[in-house]
């Protein structure tokens, strides 16, 4: 099979497409036939060695895919070969095939084509995570920072779906009209403007009940500023690049909280809840309530084109790595 190969740490230009030996199926395992694989954060990182996995070398990136079961170990019973699937699979799915683990792999719905299911499972999943069982949310007041990309659209949307007023902010007018498609009720351009007078404005004085934050940053100084009382500020990402120190006595003030998401181990200690929210998110999908926008769509031989395309920030939405 051909696969997109990280061999050193570096850039993603550094990255080749090699044919290299199709994986075996072990006992809790199934190989997947690569459809499409979603282009997300994390792999931007892994391939210069900043993320918090390292795999061996060599190694291909690319966290979630979408395809055809080929192959079913003997432990897997939910999905059998020829079910169309989705996986988390952390890395390696920038290839033909691809092994996962059983429990990270979920039938596709109807309603959903391969490139929709391969931009979906990460960036819903995290977000979704977020607002439900981090957040608690009911309808508040909802403030998402990144509004245009993968994450920050889909909190637009599942924010929208639970009956929140969603606050949508993001760098320039182009990436506000995106998220203003997705159901967001007010737009705050920070490259404008600034974010916490904005709030302040937007909200009468009181603040922003929930913070959606997978920027970090200079951005984070200012949303924890602006957030209500008993507030909470989801950490989600670091896409600015800084990693942001608080000022614990502003929580204080407010009596709110921060509270961190970290999907992935959710979706392994909590396995059933990670389930529900899936059954919720697909039963969304089917009313049209969520809906993943593929922005753009690269051959495995461009990998390396699409993981710029985000990590450079110049990308709304989701990117797209067409396998087959």
């Amino acid at each position: 099979m051909q696969a997109v190969l990280c061999k050193a740490f570096g850039p993603a230009e550094t990255l080749v497409l090699e044919d290299v030996a199709s994986p075996e199926v072990k006992k809790t395992e199934i190989v997947l036939d690569v459809h499409a694989a979603g282009v997300n954060f994390p792999d931007t990182l892994i391939i210069e060695g900043k993320y918090q996995f390292k795999p061996p070398f060599p190694f291909s990136p690319g966290g979630e895919a979408a395809g055809v079961v080929a192959a079913v170990g003997e432990k897997v019973s939910h999905v059998k070969v020829g079910d169309r699937v989705m996986a988390l699979t952390g890395w390696g799915s920038f290839a033909e095939q691809v092994a996962v683990p059983g429990y990270n792999v979920m039938p596709i719905p109807a309603s959903m084509d391969f490139n929709s299911a391969a931009a979906f499972g990460m960036t819903y999943g995290t977000s979704m995570h977020a607002l439900k069982q981090r957040a608690n949310l009911p309808g508040e007041t909802l403030l998402v920072l990144g509004a245009s990309g993968g994450v920050g659209l889909a909190a637009v949307e599942i924010g929208k779906a639970m009956g929140a007023k969603v606050i949508a902010a993001a760098s320039s007018a182009e990436k506000l009209a995106v998220a203003k498609a997705a159901g967001a009720d007010e737009l705050i351009n920070y490259s404008e403007t600034s974010l916490k007078d904005e709030v302040k404005r937007l909200t009468g004085g009181q603040g922003v009940d929930v913070i959606y934050d997978p920027v970090g940053g200079d951005l984070f100084d200012q949303a924890i500023r602006s957030i209500a009382w008993n507030g909470r500020l989801l950490v989600v990402g670091f896409a600015s690049g800084r990693i942001p120190e608080l000022p614990v006595n502003l929580c204080l003030l407010k009596g709110a909280a921060v509270l961190g998401v970290f999907w992935g181990a959710f979706a392994q200690r909590q396995p059933q809840d990670n389930a529900a929210n899936f059954q919720q998110l697909f039963a969304w999908h089917a009313e049209g309530k969520v809906t993943p926008l593929v922005s753009q769509v690269f051959p495995l031989e461009q990998a390396a084109e699409a993981i710029n395309a985000l990590g450079q920030r110049k990308a709304v939405g989701k990117v797209v790595v067409q396998v087959r």
